[in-house]
């Protein structure tokens, strides 16, 4: 399964497998997202989760034990906290983000919807969630699962990336292609 989609290959892509087969096993795939959907939020906002993940500074031990403690605090158990303790012990939690893009990928071939990357200036409401989806759905005819991203350099507008299709609408690259065309220009 893994070699049939490019974005769930390499290490991150075997895990991501891996985890998908075991959750698809135990009828536990949506449990197992909104885990790591929670996980992966906990990511964006902690720095010190950050630096507890990607530092190769902390032993296999201590990222354990914090990882524990992270993970009885956020309540995440079962499947999806075993599986990020695996990571840990196999000195590879430095790729979980990774591994849950692949997963998702895997859960939306799995539900017959296409996956997005979209990367907005700011958080979307739910009601723009849903436009977009919509307007997605209409061009690819199938339920569109978003893995949205915020950043703020964009200053407006979105970037979407959906399979090998990509929009950039962000007010950044119209600035910056005005920008270069007056080079031009001048």
């Amino acid at each position: 399964m893994a070699a049939e989609d490019p974005s769930v290959s390499g290490v991150s892509g075997r895990y991501a497998t891996a985890l998908f087969e075991l959750a698809r096993d135990q009828k536990s795939v949506d449990a197992v997202k909104v885990d790591l959907d929670r996980f992966e939020a906990m990511l964006a906002d902690s720095a010190d989760l950050k630096r507890l993940v990607r530092s190769p500074v902390f032993s296999a031990e201590t990222q354990s034990r914090a990882l524990t403690a992270v993970l009885d605090k956020s309540g995440i158990s079962g499947i999806s906290a075993n599986f990020l303790k695996v990571l840990t012990a196999n000195r590879r939690l430095f790729a979980v983000t990774d591994v849950i893009r692949a997963f998702r990928a895997l859960v939306a071939k799995f539900k017959g919807e296409a996956a997005a990357d979209v990367t907005v200036a700011e958080t979307l409401s739910d009601k723009h969630l849903d436009a977009l989806k919509a307007a997605l759905k209409t061009v690819t005819g199938k339920d569109v699962a978003l893995n949205v991203k915020v950043d703020t350099s964009l200053i407006g507008g979105l970037v979407v990336k959906l399979g090998s299709r990509m929009v950039d609408s962000s007010l950044r690259t119209k600035l910056n292609s005005i920008k270069h065309a007056m080079k031009e220009a001048g």
